[in-house]
């Protein structure tokens, strides 16, 4: 018996697959979630149930923000924690909340301009005086932002500069690429900036999907959201941000609707479709899960702006071939293992890959599972926004 345990321990760790390492999920945040006047347990368990791991909601004060914690780990979520006094009374309300088990990070706040870098700088190393243990989060502007909003002559510099004045464990960005029928033709240039300049920075970068209709943004789609969360982690996203998770006021400027759940607090369709992603990224987890991006690049007979065509292929790798629109093809490497990742760069058509290999390999299953593929011409249609993964290397 001892022996047959050894075996089973041996190979765990060769293959790099602990029971630990299955267990660890990606982040995935609900942004704009639970109201405070709608704390239960109930709603958080809601919460969970659609997969998300973590929330942000804004509080009225410590007190409402209290009570949600306790509420949240009832539920199982962790808390990006937001209330007015955590800038007016810091340190005093960082220690009501530091030892909290469901508190995961500090909220600062959202989009600022660089101009608000010094005070931001300041105000994080004033929570990191108190408590060091917990991260402090603040979403930087997508890169269709005007100058005047980023306060610097280029989207680059902003990135940059943010990395260097505020000392932030991760850095967080936003970008809604969905416009009508159409992807805006910067966003894959803005997840170059990022995660190159994260990387760099030795730094974890978290990133969107659109999950409520306002505007010009039409009604979320699962190819729509599968699109941006399969290209994030593509790019090497180490966690995945929904907006918004319940739907705001409809005002007449945006409009907002059909979030997961209504401003009335029942769920739409959008929440199904969420619930179904998360299980897709959770199911990944593995693959994606402190992995680090060894290349990316794009195929298709116009490629976005600010990436790369696809090069020569890696050594494992005999062929690849893609029709329509083009992929995103990336090779990540995460502990023993090298995958190949392909996503389907159109949301609205199927695209067929054919794909050979110098040796029979395996392809990773949305569940996580793994099954033989052979090495010469395989052929895939791959559902709109979709994502293919293989295992190079056991």
């Amino acid at each position: 018996m001892r022996k047959l345990f050894l075996i089973i321990i041996s190979f765990c760790l060769l293959s790099g697959c602990t029971s630990e390492k299955r267990n660890e999920q990606l982040p995935v945040l609900a942004w704009y979630s639970i109201p405070a006047e709608q704390t239960s347990v109930q709603r958080y368990l809601e919460l969970k149930d659609a997969g998300f791991t973590h929330n942000l909601s804004t509080f009225p004060d410590v007190s409402a923000l209290l009570a949600a914690l306790d509420t949240a780990q009832a539920a199982g979520i962790k808390m990006i924690a937001a209330c007015p006094e955590l800038k007016t009374a810091t340190e005093e309300t960082v220690k009501k909340l530091m030892n909290h088990p469901a508190l995961a990070a500090y909220m600062l706040r959202d989009e600022p301009n660089r101009k608000d870098f010094p005070e931001l700088g300041e105000w994080a190393r004033k929570i990191r005086s108190v408590d060091s243990s917990h991260f402090c989060y603040l979403n930087l502007f997508p890169n269709y932002a005007s100058e005047e909003q980023l306060g610097t002559k280029t989207y680059q510099e902003h990135v940059d500069l943010f990395i260097k004045e505020i000392p932030l464990k991760i850095v967080s960005f936003d970008h809604y690429p969905v416009v009508g029928d159409s992807l805006r033709a910067n966003w894959y240039e803005n997840l170059e900036i990022v995660s190159a300049a994260a990387k760099e920075a030795g730094k974890p970068f978290w990133a969107f999907t659109l999950s409520v209709a306002h505007g010009p943004y039409p009604i979320p789609t699962l190819a729509h959201m599968r699109l941006q969360v399969f290209s994030d982690l593509a790019y090497g996203a180490q966690g995945i941000e929904y907006f918004t998770y319940w739907t705001p006021p409809y005002d007449t400027a945006w409009k907002f609707n059909n979030a997961p759940i209504s401003v009335e607090g029942k769920r739409t369709s959008t929440y199904d479709k969420v619930k179904q992603l998360n299980e897709e990224i959770k199911g990944l987890s593995a693959v994606f899960l402190g992995s680090e991006v060894l290349w990316t690049a794009h195929t298709g007979d116009n490629i976005p702006s600010g990436t790369k065509p696809l090069g020569p292929l890696p050594g494992q790798v005999e062929l690849i071939k893609t029709e329509g629109t083009g992929a995103v093809v990336s090779m990540l490497k995460n502990n023993r293992h090298t995958y190949l990742v392909v996503v389907n760069r159109d949301f609205l058509k199927p695209m067929n890959l054919t794909i050979s290999f110098r040796e029979d390999i395996k392809r990773i299953m949305k569940d996580g599972s793994d099954i033989y593929c052979e090495k010469n011409n395989n052929n895939f249609e791959i559902e709109p926004g979709d994502i293919i993964i293989f295992d190079l290397k056991e």
